[in-house]
């Protein structure tokens, strides 16, 4: 069918219309496919632009690319060239081996002549297999993605889905960023798959996605669930089930919380990826401990200590996802801290209590989100702006530690230029000046050196 895609004026759009056109009088044709297409007929333009070529074998592709651009050639197999400082793709058809072995050991081979209906039919859903032709404004759907795509419907393209099981968690970020609901024949095929012996970096990626694009990161995780793989995370499916008060949560069980809680952070991202992922993976695990600390008591629902029980099951977690250690140690104490900003506003805390909470969890900002989403998830009760977290930001902020921890006014090189000795004996009079720091005994290097002099003058009594 002819369809008219609008394309702006950036630098992505104008390297495509030219590779379009080279390929065309070389007697090709560039096809752009995947999510670039399905992001212009939802009237968006694309970040990433994945261009398939047909009637080009790899070698005169290459040549015709490398007279407009610097390129890199990716799997000579795959005949895939990205451009460089451009976030585009350009790869001619491929088909598998017919001698590969196994699912880890796929061998794929360039087939320029495969006509692009065939090639299509290799993708993943539906809505990623679409494919226009910018020189006629043919659009290639044989699957009905542009269908599917209006009436929000997440569909697998056929049964060669099989060939990549990470295609579910791809399911699980694209139900998340389009408010997809899973065809039933989607979610049957998807349970008969596994992601064991699969990277963790391409698991990581997917999960990323969610956090940081998801406009309703709920229905992704619906979606893992309904296809039953919360048993590769068995500490989100022990959330199911798992009760709380009505009076507190009256939105039902700790999972549906946790999708709630999701939900209202997507709405706030502030587009800085690191604090957003940090922050959401802190929402997410935020409820880790509740499933091990849950108890009944006189018909109540309690969960005492929850917050400290969620560390452990958060780094098990977390560490199946990635290998980023940094970034697992700045989630971890927002868990474990996620009711102090409730808990210090009702006893108006000191300014010693703040510095102090900034010391655990280093950023203050970060853990008032995730305890403003936490307050936040709990339909129909209704939300009042969380003045807990206004008043601790407020404080914060006079103190200087929204965003750090107090740096120690006194060092290592004072207590050396005041003859101590390197050794425990320096470690422990650090820390007890770091603690009366914190305490507001000094605020100067003056004052602090004066409390070393006056710590010392005590030992030698």
């Amino acid at each position: 069918m002819v369809t008219t895609l609008s394309l702006d004026d950036s630098p992505g759009a104008r390297a495509f219309r030219l590779i379009a056109e080279t390929v065309r009088r070389a007697g090709g044709t560039a096809w752009l496919v995947g999510g670039a297409v399905r992001d212009l007929l939802l009237s968006r333009q694309p970040q990433d632009w994945d261009i398939e070529v047909t009637g080009l074998p790899v070698d005169q592709l290459d040549i015709l690319l490398r007279d407009h651009f610097t390129v890199q050639f990716v799997g000579r197999a795959f005949g895939i060239f990205k451009i460089k400082g451009l976030a585009i793709d350009v790869s001619v058809p491929s088909r598998l081996s017919k001698n590969h072995t196994a699912l880890t050991d796929i061998r794929h081979q360039a087939d320029p002549a495969m006509a692009i209906d065939e090639a299509l039919a290799r993708r993943d859903f539906t809505i990623n297999a679409m494919a226009w032709n910018p020189c006629t404004s043919e659009l290639r759907d044989p699957f009905n993605g542009r269908e599917d795509l209006a009436a929000h419907v997440l569909r697998h393209v056929s049964d060669r889905f099989v060939e990549d099981p990470l295609r579910v968690l791809r399911g699980m970020q694209l139900a998340a960023r389009f408010e997809l609901i899973p065809a039933p024949e989607t979610i049957q095929l998807c349970g008969t798959l596994s992601q064991d012996g699969h990277p963790t970096e391409r698991i990581w990626e997917e999960w990323k996605t969610l956090l940081l694009e998801g406009v309703k990161p709920s229905l992704g995780l619906t979606f893992l669930r309904d296809s039953g793989w919360l048993r590769f995370y068995p500490e989100l499916a022990a959330l199911q089930g798992c009760p709380q008060d009505p009076r507190w949560h009256p939105e039902g069980d700790v999972w549906i919380h946790t999708l709630h809680c999701l939900d209202w952070f997507a709405g706030e991202r502030t587009g800085h990826a690191m604090d957003d992922l940090v922050v959401g993976l802190a929402i997410l695990c935020h409820d880790f401990g509740k499933p091990f600390s849950t108890t009944s008591n006189g018909g109540r629902v309690i969960s005492h200590g929850h917050e400290q029980q969620g560390a452990a099951p958060t780094r098990q977690f977390l560490e199946r996802l990635t290998n980023q250690h940094p970034l697992i140690e700045d989630v971890i104490p927002l868990v474990l801290y996620h009711l102090h900003p409730r808990q210090l506003y009702d006893a108006q805390a000191s300014d010693a209590a703040v510095r102090k909470l900034a010391r655990q969890v280093r950023r203050i900002d970060r853990l008032v989100r995730v305890a403003r989403a936490d307050h936040a998830g709990r339909p129909p009760k209704p939300f009042d702006g969380f003045p807990a977290g206004e008043w601790l930001l407020k404080r914060a902020k006079q103190l200087e530690v929204e965003t750090q921890a107090p740096p120690p006014i006194v060092m290592g090189r004072h207590l050396l230029e005041l003859g101590v000795r390197p050794g425990p004996d320096m470690g422990r009079l650090l820390d007890a000046c770091y603690d009366a720091q914190l305490n507001g005994a000094f605020s100067t290097l003056e004052e602090g050196l004066a409390y070393v002099r006056a710590h010392l003058l005590r030992g030698t009594r």
